[in-house]
């Protein structure tokens, strides 16, 4: 079976910015998150692009999310090691906040309205990232992706069961940290 170029294009660009933001949450780093992100997509194309269009999301997000435990593991040895040299240097970095991040969209939304979609956006990254990891993982499959309950097990490599107890804890917690955002 040979891979169909264009529907893989069409999904890819479907999953991308999800995808982006999934792994955004996850590593809290844009240039960590598209690298992730670019290699979950090359290793399907390379591995899984024979196999049925309807495995593609799936086999993506299991991919995925197996990139961003990687990720994870990796940087818990790395913050060791950093730290220790840090010791040893006498300090460490300043964080800066870079300039063009900043600048105001001249074709964005009333003040306003900005700042309350903002307020409530900034929340809602707070909340997702206070969220343990599998909790996390749940939450992005189940209610931005839209995946079923065996779609997300799959894509977790967890029993169905666990998606349901993850997504339930997600779900409540998120709802305690965010019911000032409420309408």
């Amino acid at each position: 079976m040979r891979m169909d170029r264009p529907a893989m294009d069409d999904f890819l660009a479907t999953v991308e910015r999800k995808a982006f933001r999934m792994a955004e949450f996850a590593t809290r780093n844009s240039d960590e998150a598209l690298d992730i992100v670019q290699d979950a997509m090359i290793r399907l194309v390379k591995n899984y692009a024979a196999k049925p269009e309807t495995e593609w999301q799936p086999l993506f997000y299991r991919i995925l999310q197996n990139g961003i435990r990687d990720w994870a593991r990796k940087k818990k040895v790395r913050d060791r090691w950093d730290g220790l040299r840090n010791l040893w240097r006498g300090g460490s970095e300043e964080n800066r906040e870079d300039p063009i991040q900043t600048l105001a969209d001249p074709h964005g939304k009333h003040p306003g309205e900005q700042a309350a979609l903002k307020d409530s956006s900034a929340a809602l990254d707070t909340a997702l990232k206070t969220l343990p990891l599998r909790q996390q993982q749940a939450f992005l499959l189940r209610a931005w992706e839209e995946m079923s309950v065996a779609e997300t097990a799959q894509a977790m490599n967890c029993s169905e069961g666990s998606v349901k107890t993850h997504y339930s804890r997600a779900l409540q917690t998120l709802r305690d940290l965010l019911e000032d955002h409420w309408p």
